[in-house]
């Protein structure tokens, strides 16, 4: 049975509970993910272009973008797929790959949020040793052992899960390879995945929160002793951005996974996935670009650029015409 079901794969049902919303929910969709790739991209393009903000924060901000623009490409051109053709056919090998990047992706930003917390913390609480602790080695040093962590982290979880007997159904009321569904699929007593879940869920994202904790802790109490009401409200405007993706995301991860396998609902999961997987990754650039002065002054610096750029190559046209119909 085990055998047979990994040879024919699975079926992604998407959101085909609205047949008559499949175009309407495509061309959504599909400008979501749009945005999340140009937000994204012109994160690293303004930070990458600009010498000025080469700074560790800033590092690590597009190091947070690049992951988001993984994520929202693990799951949301298989949705598009799913609306446009009705395609949901997944290979079994296929729904794995997809399942184990989507732990790590998730994971790596349960990582990076906690790293740019503590860079966050040493640039407010230590400002004249910034530069000295988050020296380019300990960047690089950061960033490393967060991807590498999280690829490993979930191997275990997705081998456990590949080698399981899916004997009940092919079909996934999902719109991807959400491992709650899988369990929810398998014939074979899944306890011991579930509680390996909740341990590798608890070593990893309760540490990182806690982290996030303590730091923004010693942040605000930092904060409240600066006299300057300037310096104040610059100090909280480096916070804002950070904490609010923090609160979204940990908010709609834990709220979906961190529940008993009996209790799991896919109605109330795929709104949340939805979530994390297409929303944050669309925000996170805007709420980074409309809270942070710098990276708005570059972007419109390079959109008065582009502009200047038109009007010159359009004056250069219009000359060149009158100067070819004058003779």
């Amino acid at each position: 049975m085990q055998e047979n079901q990994n040879s024919s794969g699975f079926i992604l049902q998407g959101f085909s509970d609205y047949p008559d919303m499949q175009i309407p929910l495509f061309c959504l969709f599909l400008l979501i993910y749009l945005l999340t790739l140009q937000g994204n991209v012109l994160i690293l393009i303004v930070i990458y272009q600009t010498s000025s903000l080469h700074i560790p924060m800033y590092f690590f901000l597009c190091n947070l973008a690049f992951i988001d623009l993984c994520a929202s490409s693990v799951s949301q051109p298989k949705l598009l797929s799913i609306l446009l053709r009705g395609d949901g056919a997944i290979s079994f090998s296929g729904c794995m790959i997809q399942m184990y990047c989507f732990l790590s992706l998730t994971c790596a930003e349960f990582v990076s949020l906690t790293v740019m917390a503590y860079d966050r913390y040493v640039a407010i609480c230590y400002p004249l040793r910034y530069l000295i602790v988050m020296n380019k080695r300990v960047c690089v040093i950061l960033v490393i052992f967060c991807w590498m962590f999280s690829f490993a982290e979930p191997m275990s979880h997705t081998l456990l899960i590949s080698h399981l007997p899916f004997c009940r159904s092919r079909t996934l009321d999902h719109f991807f390879c959400d491992p709650s569904i899988l369990l929810n699929l398998s014939c074979a007593n899944t306890f011991s995945i579930e509680l390996l879940t909740y341990v590798l869920g608890s070593l990893v994202g309760l540490p990182a929160f806690a982290l996030i904790i303590v730091s923004y802790t010693y942040i605000i109490s930092t904060i409240v002793k600066i006299r300057s009401t300037t310096g104040r409200e610059k100090a909280f405007s480096t916070c804002t951005s950070h904490l609010t993706v923090v609160i979204v995301f940990y908010g709609t991860t834990l709220i979906t996974y961190m529940q008993p396998k009996s209790q799991y609902s896919s109605t109330l999961s795929k709104p949340f996935s939805f979530l994390y997987t297409a929303l944050v990754p669309l925000i996170n650039p805007f709420i980074y670009a409309l809270r942070n002065k710098d990276i708005k002054q570059q972007i419109f610096n390079k959109i008065e650029f582009q502009r200047g750029h038109c009007q010159q190559a359009d004056t250069l046209m219009n000359a060149n015409m009158r100067y070819k119909m004058h003779f």
